[in-house]
């Protein structure tokens, strides 16, 4: 497998260390107090003094994020990024400052989040937003009532009436997701579930029930990006940044040429092409899935499966570990085992975790018992408005 990273001609870049937060229901904390967490053990996993971090990537929190957040942490550093697109924006982030490093602006870069959507909501600080606001172009949309859930709703119809997309295929995703949560101690939802549970539950906005969407959590991660010539101080085996790619699509619905293609469809394979591999290569796929359909186009779009064949490549438990398929979203996802806002930065954590044999539930291995090399983690902003894959690998 390739052992460059897509920088060529400059540093290599690797994942040193990644963790979380304390996640799930977590009433008493502050985003602050979870970023600070999430950072100080991703420190303590990577082994490197805090001393060590010259860059900062941060979005969501605080008048002049990431500003606040670094002072808060005690950082000063030299790189900022504060990209804001969504679920996306941590592949994103992690493509900047990869490019970054390698062209040595920076070191030790630190991405790092924490929100308290469930216990905000529950102590009644927030309410639930429908949509994101009635300004500039979504202000010819907000009028007709789409909310987030239903735009994603109606993308998931044109696939069924595209394609033949059943029900119970996408309800698949939402079974074999909490399979996953079942074995990971950190999820908050681990109790297993049925194809008939998921399509019995409330229905949200059609064709979503309420099992077909994720849930609202709290929780923070961290995870620390290096120069290949900081890897020696480090304290595990590095992962490397293998390949990159960004794209943003839309933010009208109108504006949607197809609703069955997302922007991963770009993302992929542009992060495919500069890791110089192929999806088929890829042994472990974590994907942002804030609703059931999520999950099944983007690994259409990641090349794992022809368009339109999404549903069928994910019935019989071909998405869970040891099930003669690709491994996806192996901590139980979005949709069981975290979700408190901008889910990208975790799907980079649990590829870390697979790739590093550190998974705390299912973890993935090859049939003679070794690690996986190579993983992708690609996440989803917006309304499948914007899109950012990494590959990632251990050679």
């Amino acid at each position: 497998m390739p052992t460059t990273s897509r920088n060529r001609g400059g540093r290599r870049v690797a994942v040193v260390g990644a963790a979380l937060s304390d996640s799930g229901r977590v009433d008493e904390a502050t985003p602050y107090a979870l970023h600070a967490q999430a950072a100080r053990r991703a420190l303590a996993d990577s082994g490197l003094d805090r001393s060590a971090i010259d860059g900062l990537a941060s979005a969501g929190l605080g008048t002049l994020a990431p500003v606040e957040v670094a002072e808060y942490l005690g950082l000063r550093p030299r790189w900022v990024d504060s990209t804001a697109v969504g679920g996306a924006t941590w592949e994103v982030m992690a493509a900047h400052a990869a490019d970054a490093i390698a062209a040595g602006h920076a070191d030790v870069v630190l991405l790092v989040y924490g929100s308290t959507a469930r216990a905000d909501i529950k102590a009644r600080r927030r309410t639930s937003n429908l949509s994101f606001g009635a300004r500039g172009p979504l202000q010819f949309e907000a009028p007709y009532g789409h909310t987030l859930v239903a735009k994603y709703a109606m993308a998931a119809r044109r696939h069924m009436h595209e394609y033949g997309t059943t029900l119970e295929q996408l309800a698949e995703v939402a079974v074999q997701a909490r399979a996953h949560a079942a074995h990971n101690p950190e999820a908050m939802f681990r109790e297993p579930i049925t194809v008939d549970e998921v399509l019995a539950g409330p229905m949200i906005a059609d064709p979503f029930t309420k099992l077909h969407c994720c849930i609202r959590s709290d929780g923070g991660c961290a995870v620390l990006l290096a120069a290949e010539d900081r890897v020696p101080d480090t304290a595990k085996a590095p992962v490397w940044i293998l390949g990159t790619g960004e794209h943003v699509s839309h933010t009208t619905m109108s504006e949607w040429e197809d609703f069955t293609v997302s922007p991963a469809a770009v993302s992929g394979r542009l992060a495919f092409e500069r890791a110089g591999v192929r999806p088929e290569d890829v042994e472990l796929a974590q994907i942002y899935d804030a609703f059931t359909y999520m999950t099944l186009v983007t690994l259409e779009d990641l090349g794992f499966c022809a368009k339109g064949e999404g549903g069928a490549f994910a019935e019989k438990g071909r998405l869970t570990v040891g099930g003669g398929g690709l491994p996806v979203n192996t901590d139980g996802g979005g949709l069981s085992a975290c979700h408190p806002g901008m889910r990208g930065l975790f799907l980079l954590v649990e590829a870390v975790r697979q790739l590093r044999g550190e998974a705390p539930g299912a973890q993935v291995r090859r049939p003679d018992g070794s690690l996986p090399e190579l993983a992708v983690a690609s996440g989803t902003g917006g309304w499948f408005c914007s899109s950012g894959t990494v590959v990632l690998g251990r050679g």
